[in-house]
């Protein structure tokens, strides 16, 4: 009988801690929403997406919103670009078509992937940001190089490089940067041990920033080679000069600032860890806005326009001289008057000139009749005569 209450006291010394600690580890719902979920979240919502509805972290939530907001205005620029294409296939526009709308699909590209910053970072999440990074970036800029090349042509002949041609030049500089960022990772993702700093996650920020460095050319060339453009002889296509030098001109802008801010003012503001992510999302939606807003709506009201076929070549070069200023002074010490000697003097030189005793000539020899009795007619037709003095005979 003792040993019966001992172990009954004991079962219910257990279940009483068992209890306890339940209490203690397992807090109600709604201490666990207070103390776990953020404000904004329930309890379905990943950690990992805490920051897309976090309204205490509003920068997540304004950022979502700018890049959804982009989303939409890029697919509805694609429709109304497919809609324009067919009306610019009569003249050197149409070779700028394709790699404007695979523009457009890299900056598509860049607001999606802002998603990608603003989620938790773990293994599939990092290596898209690191690969997909440069790529899209060197997908828009590749686009613009090229489409520079070809406008060098057309600001100074009208006449450029085939559609087909320009593509391929933009696809080569895009996969460069494709085939960088695939070795990058696979030396460091491949041959790693997940513990080690090859981790996709636990990447220097110099290292990746050393990884756009190829990036950083095409930024560049982007903004140079446009130059010349803008001293060419047609108007229509020195417009479209200006449109890749401001592109070009604020997104180096925005590179520098966020490589600057990536790099050291993270680091000095004492926020190195918690701002990279917002400051490489920045720079995507900021960059992406600027392609839409100074690149790709002036191209889409340029192809509305007239004056790009040959027959307006003329035209242009009319324009062109109209605008510069006159340089040509009138002759007034030319009157009616001299009409008459202008006359006379014409006159003198035909009668001086000489002709060919062949001139009266009309190429046509005369026939023979078939009758001998016809045959004394053939001595009184006129027929040229030959001198070794042509120079004598005048009109």
């Amino acid at each position: 009988m003792i040993c019966k209450h001992v172990i009954l006291t004991l079962c219910m010394i257990l279940n009483t801690m068992s209890t306890a600690a339940q209490n203690v580890t397992v807090p109600s719902p709604e201490i666990q929403n207070i103390s776990v979920f953020p404000f904004g979240c329930s309890e379905n919502v990943h950690s990992i997406f805490y920051i897309l509805c976090d309204l205490n972290a509003a920068w997540g939530i304004i950022l979502e919103a700018i890049a959804s907001f982009g989303i939409g205005c890029t697919l509805l620029l694609a429709v109304v670009f497919l809609a324009l294409a067919p009306t610019v296939i009569r003249d050197e526009r149409k070779g700028s078509l394709a790699i404007n709308f695979m523009f457009l699909f890299g900056v598509f590209g860049l607001f999606s992937l802002v998603f990608a910053f603003l989620v938790g970072p773990n293994t599939s999440v990092c290596e898209v940001r690191r690969f997909l990074f440069g790529v899209l970036f060197a997908l828009c800029f590749a686009c613009l190089v090229a489409h520079s090349v070809r406008l060098n042509y057309l600001a100074l002949q009208n006449h450029g490089p085939g559609g087909g041609l320009i593509f391929l030049l933009a696809l080569g500089l895009f996969l460069v940067e494709a085939v960088i960022n695939a070795e990058w990772l696979l030396i460091t993702n491949v041959r790693h041990n997940l513990l080690s700093t090859g981790h996709p996650c636990n990447i220097d920020n110099q290292d990746f920033v050393t990884a756009l460095v190829y990036v950083m050319f095409l930024i560049v060339a982007s903004l140079i080679i446009p130059c010349p453009v803008l001293c060419g002889q047609y108007l229509h296509w020195k417009r479209h000069g200006r449109y890749i030098v401001v592109t070009a001109f604020f997104s180096l802008s925005i590179w520098v600032v966020w490589i600057v801010m990536y790099l050291y003012g993270n680091k000095t503001l004492g926020h190195h860890q918690e701002w990279d992510d917002p400051v490489l999302a920045i720079a995507l939606v900021s960059n992406g806005w600027v392609f839409i807003l100074f690149y790709f709506i002036p191209e889409l009201v340029e192809m509305t326009k007239n004056g790009y076929g040959y027959e307006a070549d003329s035209l242009n070069i009319v324009t062109r001289f109209n605008e510069c200023p006159a340089t040509i002074v009138e002759n007034r010490a030319f009157s009616m008057e001299n009409l008459d000697l202008a006359e006379h003097v014409e006159t003198i030189k035909l009668q001086d000139k000489p002709v060919s005793p062949y001139s009266n000539y009309g190429g046509l020899y005369p026939t023979l009749s078939l009758y001998p009795a016809e045959v004394e007619t053939v001595h009184h037709v006129p027929l040229p005569r030959i001198s070794m003095e042509p120079w004598r005979y005048h009109l």
